[in-house]
């Protein structure tokens, strides 16, 4: 049987930009001690998000089981200067401490650690001892046999906090908090909310309330945010799934955890599922050999057309980035068989954001107009962006000056000079498909967008 480790080695092939998948690879890795696979996926992250914390922490959990202890106190240590809330990075440096056999500091690290989340747990038995690790390359709580006689009882990590069922939110968001997208939430009005408000005249049709919509397009363009709107919208459960709840090493927990998932919808319903990131949960099944991961593709199959359990009132709502890698059993009726493009906002949109973006900000002289007019082509994240380099640099002036210095749209022009827009990488792929691979039309929407017929 192929290893669990072997099917996300094929899924990171299918979708080497996916994060979560990647830092599900990652963890893998780690857990197989392949370590430098484990650091190529992590920097592979960092090149996407530079700022991407977990990743930046998984480097130091490398570096710490590869031995260079040292390397992995700095980069830990700065992840905790920059984020002294970062209880992971606490437990990390508690660990470190007890390999450099500094057992005072190794306590005050873990104490901090389970101060700031108690759910990081024992990953050791409570009668484990660990003393001064001499061999760092051994995972956690395997310290070999070289231990001082002198130990002392060391709490190692586990973190639990990820297990478990999702949450249920009440979102308390709605449109009116979403910038632009005016043609979107009309195309989920008429496919979702109306037939919600006119129930009785829905069923006299035959139609059964529920179904699956495919969100796709550009990252940063809004794919959450409005699916999040919409559960708030029509006052309904928003049960949000990312593929780290789904995937396990272990053969037969996805399809556990995914079929868990779908009875929490149930139970609750009505209610909105929400996958994110649902290609690398739904990939094409002709990418991979005979794996693990085709079994849980067709338990998503199967907990979608409601073979498992009735799916009445309950919305399935998928984003992704790359509808290409999505199966094509995923689109037929009773699926995913509503399909949205969620393209970047247009200049209308864009002042919405900016205008959004402002509020509870010092500023003076705004014109959103002006910066909506100049970002043709970026997303809303791209726009957050230019906000926050913006604010930094008006932070920086703040805290020489000893005053709060308000944002102008002169900052904020200056800032959109570093920010390039991220949607263009995505066209420029979307494009190739659109042009030569549009089987039934799917991608018509993303031909219009860019003016081709």
């Amino acid at each position: 049987m192929i290893s669990r480790l072997e099917s996300l080695r094929e899924a990171v092939a299918v979708s080497p930009q996916n994060i979560p998948l990647l830092l599900l690879f990652a963890q893998a890795c780690l857990d197989e001690l392949c370590f430098e696979e484990a650091r190529t996926a992590f920097d592979r992250i960092l090149q996407s998000d530079p700022a991407h914390a977990k990743a930046k922490l998984g480097i130091a959990r490398v570096l710490y089981l590869s031995g260079n202890t040292s390397e992995a106190v700095v980069r830990t240590e700065a992840l905790t200067d920059a984020d002294p809330g970062f209880a992971e990075a606490w437990m990390l440096l508690s660990r470190l401490a007890a390999a450099e056999g500094d057992r005072n500091l190794a306590t005050q690290y873990y104490q901090k650690a389970i101060r700031l989340n108690p759910h990081l747990s024992d990953a050791i038995e409570p009668d484990s001892r660990i003393g001064q690790v001499t061999s760092p390359a051994l995972p956690p709580g395997n310290p070999g046999p070289d231990v001082d006689s002198e130990t002392w009882e060391f709490l190692g990590e586990s973190e639990q906090g990820n297990e478990g069922l999702p949450d249920i939110l009440k979102p308390d968001i709605s449109f009116a908090s979403v910038g632009g997208m005016e043609s979107i939430k009309e195309e989920i009005r008429m496919k979702i909310i109306y037939p919600l408000q006119n129930r009785a005249l829905f069923q006299a049709y035959g139609k059964k309330l529920g179904g699956g919509v495919l969100l796709y397009g550009p990252p940063g363009c809004g794919k959450t945010l409005i699916s999040k709107a919409t559960a708030g919208e029509i006052k309904a459960n928003f049960i949000s799934i990312g593929i780290h709840q789904i995937l396990d090493l272990y053969v037969g927990n996805s399809e556990k955890n995914l079929h868990r998932s779908f009875q929490l919808a149930r139970e609750n319903a009505p209610a909105i599922l929400f996958f994110d990131e649902v290609d690398a949960l739904a990939a094409d099944r002709k990418d991979f050999r005979e794996s693990a991961i085709r079994t849980m593709i067709n338990q998503f199959l199967a907990e979608m057309d409601g073979n498992i359990g009735s799916n009445e009132g309950i919305l399935i709502l998928g984003a992704t980035n790359a509808p290409w890698h999505l199966d094509a059993a995923f689109r037929r009726p009773g699926r995913f068989d509503r399909i949205i493009f969620v393209p970047p906002p247009d200049e209308a949109a864009r002042e919405a954001i900016v205008e959004i973006l402002a509020r509870d900000k010092p500023l003076k002289r705004l014109d959103p107009k002006a910066l909506a007019k100049r970002t043709r082509g970026f997303s809303g994240a791209d726009l957050k962006s230019i906000f926050d380099v913006a604010t930094e640099r008006a932070l920086s002036r703040a805290m020489k000056e000893g005053r709060v210095v308000p944002l102008t749209t002169e900052d904020l022009l200056q800032a959109f000079k570093d920010i390039k827009p991220s949607t263009r990488a995505w066209f420029e792929s979307a494009k190739n498909y659109a042009l030569y691979a549009n089987q039934g039309g799917f991608y018509d929407d993303v031909l219009n967008f860019l003016g081709i017929r």
